[in-house]
């Protein structure tokens, strides 16, 4: 058995995940999360879900190569169907996907409140999921942004709960909004640049009037408000 190590992006995961859980890793990526997390004695047991056979396939390699076979169950199964109730996952993590991919597994698969902790980590379409977060009585008690290469992942900690977010905070995020980490503010300024590029690039075809230039004006306005707090950004 060797020790897996789990790239940056998985790391800030694992580092999410509470001593002792009972976790269920969703798409779960050859299942090196949860057996570097039960190698490092972090968690106790834990479901691999995947919806198709090669993946599944992977996964299990893992575990048997790890020697982890009595303490992870891979099955092949449709996001969080692949949970039993004998199973008493407490945690759920559903990271490395799209934002809107991830809302439909947990509209398919979540009563309200009936895991203690979701970790999260949607590439694309953040704001969906704490949209629907805040819809299903759970609060985001963590956020964080790492950067791995070229690339930016958030991660989201929700657990039972009722809070209210602005729309501001659901776009951008409570915590990040807050903290200001320099991932988080390098990712809005490129964003904001890419943005501005756009409008530049429109403008220039005369369409100005559009619906699609009103809307990226409003959010390249939205960045620079709430993330900027209305200072000069290196572009307009």
């Amino acid at each position: 058995m060797t020790a897996i190590k789990l790239s940056p992006r998985l790391q800030a995961v694992a580092n999410l995940v509470p001593k002792g859980s009972r976790m269920a890793d969703i798409g779960s990526d050859h299942a090196y999360l949860p057996a570097a997390l039960l190698q490092a004695g972090q968690i106790d047991f834990a479901v691999v879900g995947e919806v198709a056979e090669g993946p599944l396939q992977n996964a299990e390699h893992t575990v048997k190569s790890q020697g982890l076979t009595d303490q992870v169950v891979c099955r092949l199964a449709d996001g969080l169907a692949a949970i039993e109730a004998s199973d008493a996952v407490d945690t759920v993590v559903i990271a490395g996907m799209g934002g809107l991919l991830i809302e439909k597994i947990l509209t398919a698969g979540v009563p309200a409140a009936k895991f203690s902790r979701l970790i999260l980590q949607p590439n694309t379409d953040q704001a969906a999921v704490r949209a629907w977060l805040v819809g299903h009585h759970y609060k985001i008690s963590h956020e964080e942004i790492v950067q791995e290469g070229r690339h930016r992942y958030e991660m989201l900690v929700a657990e039972p709960g009722e809070e209210q977010l602005t729309a501001a905070q659901i776009t951008f995020g409570p915590h990040l909004l807050k903290d200001q980490d320099p991932v988080f503010l390098t990712k809005w300024q490129l964003e904001y640049e890419r943005i501005n590029g756009v409008l530049d690039r429109l403008a220039a075809a005369g369409q100005e009037a559009s619906d699609k230039y009103q809307k990226l004006q409003a959010q390249a306005k939205q960045i620079q408000e709430e993330v900027f707090h209305g200072k000069s950004t290196s572009n307009h």
